[in-house]
């Protein structure tokens, strides 16, 4: 029933951009949301070119082409969006940021945050779609391998300390905070967060969002939350010295706090901190926990067929990786295309996770100042497993593909 949904919307989509007398922006930005919803879209990126307008829709993290527009539509579809924000409709030399709920056809409402920027061909706009489907309910739902899960669910039942999340931007950081903020969401305790922006609003917790124009930073709304009596404090993301000094300290004196730090892997995050004025003593007595991770496309159902490396092929792969892992596998897996997955052999997306667990070696070695190779050495050799080698127990599993795991782990 989706596959004839989405090929009517484009029908209808193409209809409205002949610009005839009858053409109505406020149905084509209601079509185009539809129709990037149905084909599973996380973002929808409206960009101008010196003559034409292009859509371009981020389906299982990669961007694709989906629309051209005539250049005479650019200013009344960023207007259309501005007025369903919220948004200044007179001001073009500026960024603004907003939000709106949009209607989707049986399926209700989706919420929708809007980013504009002026830019050299005029103003763009990224729209991020964030549904119910993109949530996860349970810590079980994510796809962290037993010893890693029993690591997070000991580590959230610590009364004080501090769980980090780690890795680029899009890899899912967020998403494993709310769940476990889920997890921990019951009448007995307080929790609080600070979030720029807030991605969902859960019930039965207070969430801050960050406004620098008033003032209300990071730094500032940490303040006031720890004068609000919270059990746990979660910080949408720890930036700069100030912010990452009172979540320290709020740690220290009792709470559970929750926040994400941009560095490539887990044991990165140390010296970060460190590089944040964050003394070694404080970090060793505070961080129980930190989670690295990446997102990668999940092998389309429909499609998926088994596929056997070469010889040359297994060398290749074993002599630049080294993975024990890999033992003699040579058997994997990969989605031939369907319509399913719109001929790309993905659908959907999994994580790929390293967790690191704070203990008297990795305590020694941040006290002694020693680089994120040397911590991530011991962690291994205690047992860690690395996002590399999670990624390639999934490839071997038939979850996701080699190609795929080199893709996200080395771009």
């Amino acid at each position: 029933m989706a596959e004839v949904r989405i090929s009517f919307l484009k029908q209808e989509i193409e209809k409205e951009l002949k610009l005839d007398e009858g053409s109505s922006i406020v149905k084509l930005v209601d079509l185009l949301l539809e129709y990037a919803f149905l084909n599973r879209a996380s973002d929808v990126h409206i960009d101008p070119e010196s003559t034409k307008l292009a859509m371009r829709l981020r389906i299982d993290g990669v961007l694709r082409d989906a629309f051209v527009f005539p250049k005479e539509l650019q200013p009344e579809i960023i207007s259309r969006i501005k007025v369903l924000s919220g948004l200044r409709t007179d001001e073009h030399q500026m960024a603004q940021d907003g939000r709106f709920r949009a209607t989707i056809v049986d399926v209700g409402y989706v919420d929708v945050r809007v980013s504009i920027v002026p830019t050299y061909d005029g103003e763009n706009a990224i729209l991020r779609l964030l549904s119910e489907r993109t949530k996860i309910v349970a810590i079980e739902d994510l796809d962290l391998n037993e010893k890693d899960l029993f690591r997070l669910q000991k580590a959230i039942r610590r009364p004080y300390g501090m769980i980090l999340a780690t890795g680029p931007t899009g890899s899912g950081k967020t998403t494993t905070l709310y769940t476990v903020i889920r997890a921990l969401n019951t009448k007995e305790v307080s929790i609080l967060t600070i979030e720029d922006p807030i991605e969902y609003a859960i019930a039965g917790i207070d969430q801050i969002q960050v406004n620098t124009r008033t003032g209300l930073t990071f730094a500032n709304g940490l303040r006031s939350i720890l004068r609000q009596d919270p059990n746990i404090i979660m910080v949408g993301e720890i930036r700069d010295e100030e912010t990452a000094g009172i979540a320290v300290n709020a740690a220290l004196t009792g709470h559970l706090l929750l926040s994400t730090i941009h560095t490539n892997d887990a044991a990165t995050a140390f010296p970060r901190l460190i590089d944040m004025k964050i003394e070694p003593f404080l970090i060793t007595s505070t961080v129980n926990i930190v989670v690295g991770q990446r997102l990668v496309r999940r092998i389309c159902p429909d499609c998926k067929i088994e596929m056997k490396i070469t010889h040359t092929e297994f060398e290749s792969l074993f002599s630049s990786l080294t993975l024990n892992v890999l033992k003699n596998n040579r058997e994997f897996f990969k989605g031939k295309g369907c319509d399913q997955c719109n001929q790309s052999g993905y659908y959907g997306r999994l994580g790929i996770y390293e967790v690191l667990e704070i203990d008297d070696s990795i305590r020694d070695a941040i006290m002694q100042r020693k680089n994120a190779s040397v911590i991530r050495s011991i962690a291994i050799k205690n047992g860690m497993t690395t996002m590399l080698e999670d990624g390639f127990k999934k490839a071997i599993e038939g979850k996701t593909t080699i190609e795929e795991i080199l893709r996200v782990i080395h771009e």
